[in-house]
């Protein structure tokens, strides 16, 4: 079992080479997390200021990328957040995939209980859905075989992320298993499909809820989770442009430098 010291170590060995935007084989044996539990005490002690949440790996495509048996929840920190038409670094960026996503921002918090939280209950709380595109990489130079508890601890490969405006469509009222977002890349494009998403987005958005729950974590108002890829990660690089269409819910586009 992890102790405090060597949560606070691990974090500090991540975020020097999130910061550096370099990569490593894995976390020494006295200092990696043996567990999903220990993997998210890891990802707390990573600091920042919380813009929201993000799934990996909420698809089997998702899954078979970084080779994980089902999803995990990560931090997105304010400071990795760009505007809907603005510009990505692709410095340090090993993963090279962008990922339109299906996210929800929350209109109240959703506070720990001991019963879990139905799917009614976590869309009840929820303010806007947003057209999204996650731009994943991880600080592990081999993240597919890293397993689920380091990748947890390295925010489940959280690395920049755009949001797009709230849509203006009743999206409560749409089936969105069946959306079928248009994503244009490289003169190419391609059909991202709603169920590809842990079969629906928003019971998606239900799991992080209850992740959090487990792990003794209010999901606040405000905060914004994106629920993980409805395509298979598509290859980036620089010069690129990346627009996903979501049709009635809206469009999301960043370009790559």
């Amino acid at each position: 079992m992890l102790d405090r010291d060597q949560i606070a170590t691990a974090s500090r060995v991540l975020i020097r080479h999130w910061r550096d935007g370099t990569k490593f084989d894995a976390l020494e044996p006295r200092l990696r997390p043996q567990s999903r539990a220990e993997g998210y005490a890891v990802q707390a002690a990573l600091g920042g200021t919380l813009f929201g949440w993000k799934i990996a790996a909420t698809s089997e495509s998702g899954q078979k990328h970084i080779n994980v048996a089902g999803p995990l929840a990560g931090r997105i920190m304010s400071d990795t957040v760009i505007a809907d038409g603005g510009t990505a670094s692709m410095k340090g960026n090993a993963m090279r995939v962008g990922e339109p996503e299906f996210a929800f921002r929350m209109g109240r918090d959703l506070p720990p209980r001991a019963a879990p939280y139905t799917v009614d209950e976590v869309l009840a709380a929820v303010d806007s859905l947003h057209p999204a595109i996650e731009i994943p990489d991880s600080r592990f130079a081999d993240f597919a075989g890293a397993g689920e508890a380091q990748l947890i601890a390295d925010n489940a490969c959280a690395h920049l992320f755009v949001l797009g405006a709230a849509t203006h469509a009743n999206w409560r009222a749409m089936d969105l298993v069946e959306e079928r977002p248009q994503i244009t890349l490289r003169g190419q494009r391609y059909l991202g499909h709603g169920k590809n998403v842990l079969g629906d987005p928003r019971i998606a958005l239900v799991w992080l809820a209850n992740e959090l729950r487990g792990l003794g974590i209010t999901l606040r108002a405000g905060e914004v989770v994106t629920t993980g890829t409805c395509h298979p990660p598509l290859p980036i690089q620089a010069g690129d442009q990346f627009t996903a269409d979501f049709g009635l819910l809206g469009t999301v586009s960043v370009s790559f430098s």
